[in-house]
C-alpha cells in the first residue's frame, strides 16, 4: 500500500542562531565545534561515524573531564550522571534537546541516498538554545540558504595545499600513503602486496569494529607501518597522518548500484592527505586510469557541483495502523529542495514484515505499530539479504510483543554462535557484525530483561573478537620481523649485529642488508617499516665498521682502485664515488657514494684519497694535454697553437690553423714536437692521446662537462678504438663529438682515425709529387698531378671503393671519371719511357713518411713552397710541407684482419685489362682519377685573391697570374682535361734564389737535380 499523505504540520525552517561553517577538508571545522561546545554550559554534537564519535569523545573528555561527557551511539552508551555534553552519531542524536549548543558534522551527507534523510531531519529540526553549528562542504551553501532563511554562512579555507601527483604503481607509492579501495577483497589484496613489497600495511574497513579500526589506525599513526589500506570510511573526518592518498578504485556500490565516484566524493577522500599546515598529494594506482585535467583542477580547487536537493523522509509517522504508518513514510516533501528518500533498511524490513499475517495481526493499535517501527530500526551490520534481516527483526518484534522483552534463550544462542575467536579474517569479521547486532539490541531501552548483563557480555565478546581480528590482520599484512626490530629500537637497546666477509649484515639474527664500500643497502624484502628499522639498527651497529674501512681506504694502493668509463670510482670492485664536472674540465670533482654515517675526519680521509687517485689518473693518461696547457717554455704562435690544442683536447683540423702553422719556424715546430705534437697533412694532433685509455678519459671528462653521459654513443666509439678499428661506419644517432674525442674524423658514411688519415696522405703524396719522366711511376700515380685509389689505400682504411669516394671528397679532392680504356692507355704511355733510377732516397717506413731530409715526399715539399696554389687538398693548406713522422707514434696498430672484413676489392678502384663483353652488357663503371680541390685551397689562401685581378693580369709586385686550364689545353685540341696537366713553372734560377742555400729544402732540391742527371 503506497498511499501518499500531505505534510500537515509546518517544518522548522528558521535559520536564526544557525551558523553554517563550510569549507573543504582540513579547515579545522570539527576543532572549532568542540571549542564552541565546551564554551557553553551544555551541548550536543553529532558525527557521521562511531569511530569519529569515539575520537571526539576523548578530546572533549580531555578538556572538561570524563564525568561531564556522555557518548551515545547505536551500540554504545556512556552516560555519567552529571554529563552536560553529549557526543553522538547523527542517528543517535535526540530529536529534541534543551542543550545550549548543537553541532552537526558533515552535513553534506544529507544528500546521501542511504543515510541522507537522517541528516536532513537533524538539520531542519534540531537546534541549540543559544547556538547551532552546521559543519560541512561548501557545496551545501546554496541549499542551506534556501531552506534555512537567515542562516549565517562562514567559509574557511584549507590550511594546506592539495596537489595531484599522477599515477604510480602500488609498489612505488611514497611512505605515509593511504590507499583507497571499495571492497574488502580489494583492500586485502592490496595489503598483501604491500606486505610483500614494502613491509606491511594497516587496514581500515567500515565492517571492522571500532576497537579493531582503532588498533589498526594506531599501528599506522605510531609509525610501525607507513601504509594504510582503507575504504572511503577514512574520508569522514578521521584525523590521520597521511601525506598521500592513492585511489586503487574509483567505482563503488552505493547500496543500489555500482557507479563512479563524484568529484565531491573524490575530493572528500583526497582531502585526508596533508593535515594542519602540511601539504598533501593525491593520485591513482593499480588499474585506475589517470584523472582527467578538469577533474584534477576541481579537486585541487575544491570546486564541486553544489548539492541541489536533500534526501528527506517525514519524521512525523502515523502509528494509527500499519497501513497508516506505511502511508506516512511515503509523504511528499513539503519544500522545494527536498526529495523523498529511497526506502531505507527499516522501510524495507517493514514492507517485508507487513506481508506476514501473524505480524499484521499483532501490529494493531498505536503502541504495537510504534513498537514494530522501533524493531525495524535494527541496523543491518552483516549486509545480508533484506529478507534474512527482516526475519531477525520479526523474531525480535514477536518476542517484544508477546513477552515484553527479547527471549533470553534465543538471545543466548545467537550470542554463543558469535563468541568463538577461531577462524580467518572473514570469519571473524562476520562474527563481529553479528555480535554488533546484539550489542545494539542490548542498548535499546526496554528490550531486555537484564540489559546490563547483556551489554557487558556483548561488549566483552566484541572486544575479544576485535582483538583476534586485529591480530589476524597484523600477522597477515605486517612482517613480524618489523615488530621485533622496532620493539628493540623503542627500548633503546644496543642491537647485536655482525658483518660477514662478503658484506652481509645481520641484526638480531635477521639478514637486513649488505655493506658495499661505504653504503649500506637494506634488504629488498624488508621495505616499508623494515627499511626504517634497518637504517636505525645500522646507525648503531655499523659505526665502528665505517671508521675501519675509511682507514683502510686512505692507505690503499692505486692498484686497488679503478676509474670506470662511466665515471664511477671503485675500490676493490665496489663503487665509492663518482665524478662530476667542475669549472675546469681537467679537474673534475669527486662525489662520494657513502651514507651520511660516514662523517667527520673519516669522510675527509676518504674524499682526499679518492681525489688524489683521480688526479693521478688524469696526470698519467692526459700528461700531454697538461704539458701543452702549462708549456711556459713556448711563446708567440707556438704558445697559441699549444693552447688551442689543449682547449680542443689534443686534436685540431690543420685547415683551422693553417696560417699559424705556416708561420711557425723550425725551432717552434721542434718545441711542439717535443711536447708530443704531430704536424699531419690533415690534422695537428697528439698521437699519445689516441690510445684507448686517454681517449676514454677525455670522452668521459667532456661528457661530464656537457651532460653527455646519457647521449647515444657514449663509450661505443672508444670501444671501437680499443678493438683496433681504423674506421667505423658512422651511426647517425651517436653524438658526433664522441668520434672526434676518440681520434676519429667523420668523412661521409665512415669515421676514420686521424693517424690513419696521415698514412693515407703518405700514400697519396708520392703519387701527387711524381712527374712524368722523373723516374718510375709510384703506385697510384697518374699524370703528376692526380692519383688513382689503390688497394693499399682501401686496406688501411677498411673501406670499399664507394667509401673511398666519400672519404676523398670530404678531404677536399675532386674526382674525374674516365673509362678503363683511357686509363690503360695513359698508364701505358706513362710507363713506357720510364727509366730506372740511378740513386734512391731512403724508403719511408711502412706506416708513414720518414722525416729524413732525403724522403721523396720532403723533396716534393721543397718545391711546394714555390709552386702555385691548388696543389694540395683543401684540408691541407701546407700539406706538401707537413712534418710527417714515422708510424711509431700511431696509438693502435691497425689490424689487417679487422679491416679486411670491411674492405671490398672493387674493380673500379684499379684499372684492369679490358675483356670482351656481350653486346647487351652494361658499360663498365668509370674509373675515378683524383685531383686536389683547388677551390677549397683558394678559400684557405684568401690573401692571394684580394687583388681582384683577372686571369692573365700581372699581380702586385710584377708576378704573372697563369690560367692553368688554358695552359693545359694549349696546343692540345680536343684533349681538354683528359690529358696530363703541366703546372706553369717559374725559371729554376728564380726558385733557387728564393730558397736558403743552407736549409734542408735546398739540399733536397740539389739531390733531386743530381738524380735527374
Amino acid at each position: 500500500m503506497t498511499v501518499q499523505m500531505k505534510q500537515t504540520e509546518p517544518l522548522l525552517v528558521s535559520g536564526r542562531d544557525v551558523t553554517a561553517i563550510l569549507g573543504p577538508t582540513n579547515t579545522g571545522k570539527t576543532h572549532l565545534a568542540i571549542e564552541r561546545m565546551v564554551a557553553h554550559e551544555s551541548g550536543v554534537i553529532g558525527l557521521p561515524l562511531r569511530l569519529l564519535a569515539r575520537e571526539v569523545y576523548h578530546r572533549v573528555c580531555e578538556k572538561v573531564g570524563a564525568e561531564k561527557v556522555s557518548l551515545i551511539t547505536g551500540e554504545e552508551k556512556i552516560v555519567p550522571s552529571g554529563a552536560r555534553y553529549s557526543v553522538c552519531t547523527v542517528e543517535a542524536m535526540p530529536r529534541h534537546t534543551d542543550a545550549a549548543f548543537v553541532a552537526i558534522d558533515e552535513v553534506q551527507l544529507a544528500g546521501d541516498l542511504e543515510r541522507g534523510h537522517i541528516f536532513t531531519d537533524r538539520i531542519l529540526h534540531l537546534r541549540g538554545r543559544q547556538e547551532t553549528l552546521l559543519l560541512g562542504a561548501a557545496t551545501m551553501r546554496g541549499i542551506l540558504e534556501r531552506l534555512l532563511r537567515g542562516v549565517s554562512v562562514v567559509t574557511r579555507p584549507r590550511l594546506s595545499h592539495l596537489a595531484y601527483a599522477g599515477s604510480k604503481k602500488i609498489t612505488r607509492l611514497p611512505r605515509r600513503t593511504a590507499i583507497v579501495a571499495f571492497s574488502a577483497d580489494e583492500v586485502y589484496a592490496i595489503a598483501e602486496l604491500i606486505r610483500r613489497q614494502r613491509g606491511g600495511a594497516a587496514v581500515v574497513l567500515g565492517a571492522l569494529s571500532p576497537r579493531t579500526r582503532n588498533a589498526q589506525v594506531e599501528i599506522y599513526q605510531s609509525g610501525d607501518v607507513d601504509f594504510l589500506v582503507a575504504t572511503d570510511a577514512i574520508g569522514m573526518g578521521l584525523n590521520l597522518d597521511v601525506d598521500h592518498v592513492a585511489f586503487a578504485q574509483n567505482r563503488k556500490f552505493d547500496g543500489y548500484q555500482y557507479r563512479q565516484l563524484t568529484a565531491a566524493e573524490l575530493g572528500q577522500i583526497a582531502g585526508r592527505a596533508g593535515r594542519h599546515l602540511r601539504d598533501g598529494t593525491f593520485g591513482v594506482t593499480g588499474q585506475v586510469d589517470p584523472l582527467e585535467d578538469d577533474l584534477v583542477n576541481r579537486i585541487e580547487g575544491h570546486d564541486f557541483e553544489a548539492v541541489r536537493v536533500l534526501q528527506w523522509r517525514t519524521s512525523r509517522f502515523d502509528f494509527s495502523s500499519l497501513a497508516d504508518l506505511r502511508a506516512s513514510i511515503e509523504t511528499i516533501p513539503p519544500l522545494e529542495g527536498l526529495t523523498r528518500a529511497l526506502p531505507a533498511v527499516d522501510a524495507r524490513a517493514l514492507e517485508y514484515l507487513a506481508q506476514d499475517p501473524e505480524i499484521a495481526r499483532i501490529a494493531a493499535g498505536t503502541e504495537k505499530v510504534s513498537l514494530l517501527w522501533d524493531a525495524c530500526a535494527l541496523p543491518d551490520y552483516r549486509r545480508i539479504a533484506p529478507a534474512q534481516h527482516a526475519d531477525i527483526v520479526g523474531s525480535i518484534y514477536l518476542d517484544l510483543a508477546r513477552l515484553g522483552h527479547v527471549d533470553e534463550t534465543y538471545l543466548s544462542e545467537q550470542v554463543r554462535r558469535a563468541e568463538s575467536t577461531e577462524g580467518d579474517i572473514d570469519t571473524l569479521s562476520q562474527r563481529i557484525a553479528q555480535i554488533r547486532t546484539w550489542t545494539f539490541v542490548s542498548h535499546r531501552p526496554g528490550w531486555l530483561a537484564d540489559p546490563t548483563h547483556w551489554q557487558e557480555k556483548t561488549r566483552e565478546i566484541e572486544d575479544r573478537l576485535s582483538d583476534a581480528l586485529h591480530d589476524r590482520l597484523t600477522k597477515r599484512f605486517i612482517d613480524r620481523r618489523t615488530s621485533v626490530l622496532m620493539k628493540r629500537l623503542r627500548e633503546n637497546t644496543m642491537l647485536e649485529a655482525e658483518i660477514s666477509p662478503s658484506g652481509d649484515v645481520l641484526v638480531e639474527g635477521h639478514h637486513v642488508g649488505e655493506l658495499q664500500g661505504f653504503r649500506f643497502t637494506a634488504d629488498q624484502s624488508a621495505e616499508g617499516e623494515d627499511a626504517k628499522a634497518v637504517r636505525a639498527a645500522a646507525q648503531k651497529a655499523l659505526a665502528v665498521e665505517f671508521d675501519a674501512r675509511a682507514e683502510r681506504f686512505g692507505a690503499c694502493a692505486n692498484g686497488d682502485m679503478a676509474l670506470g668509463s662511466d665515471g664511477v670510482l671503485r675500490w676493490i670492485g665496489v663503487p665509492i664515488g663518482t665524478l662530476v664536472s667542475s669549472d675546469d674540465l681537467l679537474k673534475p670533482r669527486v662525489v662520494l657514494l657513502a651514507d651520511e654515517q660516514l662523517t667527520g675526519p673519516a669522510r675527509d680521509r676518504v674524499a682526499a684519497r679518492a681525489e688524489r687517485f683521480v688526479a693521478y689518473q688524469i696526470e698519467t693518461l692526459l700528461k700531454p694535454l697538461l704539458d701543452l696547457r702549462n708549456a711556459e717554455q713556448l711563446d708567440g704562435l707556438a704558445r697559441g697553437v699549444a693552447f688551442r690544442l689543449a682547449e680542443n683536447l689534443g686534436l685540431i683540423n690543420r685547415r683551422d690553423v693553417a696560417d699559424d702553422i705556416k708561420a711557425l719556424d723550425q725551432d717552434a715546430r721542434a718545441a711542439l714536437r717535443r711536447l708530443g705534437v704531430r704536424f699531419g697533412a690533415y690534422h695537428i694532433f697528439v698521437p699519445a692521446l689516441l690510445k684507448p685509455g686517454p681517449a676514454g678519459l677525455v670522452t668521459l671528462l667532456w661528457a661530464l662537462a656537457h651532460d653527455g653521459k646519457d647521449r647515444a654513443g657514449f663509450g661505443d666509439v672508444v670501444a671501437a678504438l680499443a678493438a683496433g678499428r681504423t674506421s667505423v661506419v658512422v651511426d647517425p644517432e651517436f653524438e658526433p663529438e664522441f668520434y672526434r674525442l676518440a681520434g676519429f674524423r667523420i668523412l661521409g658514411r665512415r669515421a676514420v682515425r686521424v693517424d690513419i688519415l696521415e698514412r693515407l696522405a703518405d700514400l697519396i703524396r708520392p703519387a701527387l709529387g711524381w712527374k712524368p719522366g722523373t723516374g718510375q711511376r709510384p703506385e697510384g700515380g697518374f699524370d703528376g698531378n692526380a692519383f688513382l685509389v689503390t688497394p693499399a689505400m682501401m686496406s688501411i682504411l677498411g673501406a670499399t671503393a664507394a667509401d673511398m669516394e666519400e672519404i676523398l671528397k670530404a678531404l677536399g679532392y675532386r674526382a674525374e671519371p674516365k673509362t678503363a680504356a683511357e686509363i690503360d692507355a695513359r698508364l701505358a704511355e706513362l710507363d713506357a719511357p720510364a727509366q730506372p733510377v740511378k740513386a734512391e732516397a731512403p724508403a719511408a717506413d711502412a706506416g708513414g713518411a720518414s722525416e729524413s731530409p732525403t724522403a721523396p715526399e720532403e723533396a716534393v715539399a721543397a718545391t711546394a713552397e714555390t709552386e702555385t696554389e691548388g696543389d694540395a687538398p683543401a684540408d691541407d693548406g701546407d700539406a706538401r710541407g707537413s712534418d710527417a713522422q714515422p708510424d711509431a707514434d700511431s696509438p693502435v696498430t691497425a689490424d689487417p684482419a679487422t679491416n679486411a672484413a670491411e674492405t671490398t676489392q672493387d674493380a673500379s678502384a684499379v684499372p684492369a685489362p679490358e675483356q670482351d663483353a656481350p653486346a647487351d652488357a652494361e658499360p663498365p663503371a668509370p674509373v675515378l682519377v683524383w685531383r686536389p680541390g683547388r677551390s677549397e685551397s683558394r678559400h684557405h689562401r684568401p690573401q692571394q685573391r684580394r687583388g681582384g685581378q683577372k686571369k692573365g693580369e700581372a699581380r702586385p709586385g710584377g708576378k704573372q697570374r697563369f690560367d692553368r686550364k688554358a695552359d693545359d689545353r694549349k696546343g692540345k685540341p680536343g684533349q681538354g682535361h683528359d690529358g696530363p696537366r703541366q703546372k706553369p713553372q717559374r725559371p729554376r734560377e728564380e726558385r733557387q734564389a728564393r730558397v736558403d742555400p743552407d736549409s734542408p729544402f735546398a739540399k733536397l732540391a740539389a739531390l733531386r737535380e743530381q738524380l735527374k742527371k
